[in-house]
């Protein structure tokens, strides 16, 4: 039997399949993932399809999935799959934010087959407001159906006899929530938009939505919120992480506003404290579409939104939009060279060599990246500062020119980069943290985080075990801290009916019960949430064996660990899913010149440090212009030698956080 490792990213779409009597086995899909499509257990499905039953299940088999000949029981409401259009004619829809592959299909009621041969590069250079070709049929009779929220009526339709230049799609996952419980929360210390609207599964539109002016005064301590209420809203959909995306924050990355020249008008104050010096007034112009606007205002979709409800009714050329000014961004005074300040804890003035590996590495990886940008034409110099350590990291910030530096990477610890971006907080230089990352560093615009949250692949963990749970028991294998065991827990507790839920300290107080009846071991669904690598290998050697001892069993992991590729077969048995946001594809070409010139250059492989310093250094080169304008890039989505690369505000007119990350499945 031949295994195979899909690795998908964070932004997987799923193609829905038409209810039948018989069922086309499609890439990614497992006997229990079909099987709860259509109603029936795991043993059911065996039953109907015994030439199956040892589990020799390839893409292409076409399996019975109704009992008794009758319908099967609907578990979901099915995509209609349709083929090529029927009048040859084509038209096109514009991509509007979250929209996926998947939403597209069900919506317009087209194969994913069918769409990728009308957009054969679908899948790159993702963006909002990409032209999207579709059977001019399909628009006409389904462009209604999917009961949009307000921002989804915006939708450009033009019908040509041959399809049009295509931009790709952006491939999401979404889902689809409302608020309808009545709640209030206080407002704590640290809190943001961002955390609140995420710990209580609502977008930021909603939570303004919720509390009129909110997002003029701004949070206080202390202060009461409403959470939840009875109020209606149009259904959202909420991309999986970072962005990926499984949280509910918009993952539109727009390009920095640098001058606004509309008059306000004094009937377009919000309520709360903000005056009317806080915004502008647009006239839409003929040509305009969202994308379009959200870019050249620096704001997002949900800001448009609150700030003007009749956009529900679509964007008209003529009408008049409240928006919320924006802190202009950074941009070059002259020249076109990019002066780059590079802070490491070499520590040598600190005497202090406790970080001074981790600092080299970094540097080669980071000095390789910049090299390469500067042979492809890019101008660069590059300043290499030792920041020392926490103590003494003040006495480096006099290095630098605050008036002739167009980007900073590092410092690595928090209380130095806050130190940065205080000391050029009047210059709004953009500042890179490799590391750090915490809420108190989310108020500063200027500020890029490049460290996923935690909670990212808590988030995503709680969504991959609620798609596959059938009342098994749970058990979380906790590291010492247990902060992302318990988050997991919560993130369980709240999306599935009572479930069963155990923390341990070790993979092997993991214990299958015994069916009473049978005798025999009962499946369990087991989750690693313990980034040390021989907790991953005694993880991967626990669910080897339970994948023997019982059936149907289940793993995941918030983290990768090499034991995981030293097991693939056994692993696919209990269909091991993991999350990772760094893995060197040694296949591709990019990563095989990149590591062969890196081999050349010092005389071996590059370790973690140095591929990250290669990673963040190469991802901001190519996101700058000639004029410093770093933030007009932020929104593309890159994979660079390991990492992938995928911002998102943490909160309105604040940092970009880092969302990316991969999934990696293991199948049978």
């Amino acid at each position: 039997m031949v295994k195979k490792i899909f690795i998908l990213s964070a932004l997987i779409s799923f193609l829905g399949l038409s209810a039948q009597k018989t069922h086309t086995v499609a890439q990614k899909e497992t006997p229990y993932g079909i099987s709860r499509q259509y109603g029936l257990t795991v043993d059911e499905l065996y039953r109907l399809n015994p030439s199956k039953k040892d589990g020799n299940l390839k893409i292409g088999d076409v399996l019975i999935v109704s009992k008794n000949g009758s319908s099967p029981v609907k578990t979901a409401a099915p995509v209609v799959a349709t083929s090529a259009p029927k009048t040859g004619k084509t038209g096109t829809i514009a991509l509007l934010p979250k929209q996926t592959i998947y939403g597209i299909t069900k919506q317009y009621h087209i194969s994913e087959a069918d769409l990728r041969k009308l957009n054969p590069e679908l899948d790159s250079h993702l963006k909002i407001g990409d032209l999207v070709t579709l059977p001019a049929d399909n628009i006409q009779k389904y462009a209604g159906s999917a009961s949009p929220a307000p921002a989804q009526t915006v939708v450009t339709q033009t019908v040509t006899e041959k399809p049009a230049e295509v931009k790709p799609a952006v491939k999401t996952e979404t889902k689809t929530e409302t608020s309808t419980d009545n709640s209030l929360y206080v407002v704590q210390a640290k809190d943001n938009y961002y955390k609140i609207s995420r710990q209580f599964n609502l977008t930021q539109k909603q939570l303004f939505a919720l509390n009129p002016g909110l997002e003029s005064s701004g949070l206080k301590p202390g202060e009461a919120i409403r959470v939840a209420g009875t109020a209606s809203f149009a259904p959202v959909q909420s991309s999986g992480a970072i962005q990926v995306e499984d949280n509910s924050q918009s993952n539109n990355a727009s390009a920095p506003i640098t001058k606004t020249t509309a008059a306000v008008s004094n009937n377009t104050v919000a309520s709360g404290s903000a005056s009317a010096d806080d915004y502008v007034t647009y006239t839409v112009q003929s040509g305009d579409t969202m994308f379009s606007i959200m870019n050249r205002f620096n704001v997002t979709l949900d800001q448009l939104i609150s700030l003007n409800p009749n956009l529900s009714d679509g964007l008209k050329a003529g009408m008049t939009l409240k928006i919320k000014k924006q802190d202009p961004m950074y941009s070059k005074k002259s020249g076109d060279v990019l002066s780059v300040v590079l802070m490491l804890p070499f520590g040598f003035d600190a005497n202090d060599a406790k970080y001074r590996t981790m600092a080299m590495d970094f540097l080669t990886g980071a000095k390789l990246a910049a090299e390469r940008n500067a042979a492809n034409g890019q101008k660069l110099d590059i300043k290499v500062v030792d920041a020392g350590n926490e103590n003494t990291f003040k006495n480096s910030l006099s290095q630098i020119n605050q008036d002739n530096t167009d980007l900073i990477v590092g410092p690595f610890f928090k209380s130095s980069v806050l130190e940065v971006l205080n000391y050029v907080n009047d210059k709004k230089i953009p500042v890179v943290a490799p590391f750090a990352n915490s809420s108190d560093l989310f108020d500063y615009n200027n500020l890029i985080i490049v460290e996923t949250e935690s909670s990212v692949y808590s988030d995503r963990i709680v969504k991959e075990v609620g798609q596959v749970y059938q009342d098994q028991k749970i058990y979380i294998v906790a590291d010492s801290s247990k902060a992302n065991a318990n988050a997991i827990k919560d993130g369980l507790e709240k999306s599935l009916s009572k479930p069963n839920i155990v923390i341990v300290n070790s993979s092997s107080d993991i214990k299958l019960d015994t069916n009473m009846m049978t005798g025999q071991a009962v499946p369990v669904i087991a989750v690693l949430a313990d980034d040390d690598e021989s907790a991953g290998a005694a993880f991967a050697s626990k669910m080897v064996a339970l994948g023997k001892q019982a059936e149907g069993s289940k793993a995941f992991s918030m983290f990768y660990s090499p034991s995981f590729e030293k097991n693939v077969d056994d692993l696919s048995k209990v269909s091991l899913v993991y999350l990772m946001d760094r893995k060197i594809d040694y296949e591709g070409s990019f990563e095989k010149e990149v590591l062969a010139s890196y081999k050349a250059k010092y005389c071996k492989t590059p370790s973690k440090y140095a591929v990250i310093g290669f990673d963040v250094m190469n991802d901001m080169l190519t996101r700058e212009n000639k004029k410093g304008e770093i933030f007009k890039q932020i929104g593309k989505t890159q994979t660079q030698l390991a990492t992938k690369f995928e911002f998102v505000k943490a909160k309105p007119n604040g940092a970009y956080i880092n969302n990316g990350y991969r999934v990696v499945r293991l199948m049978q």
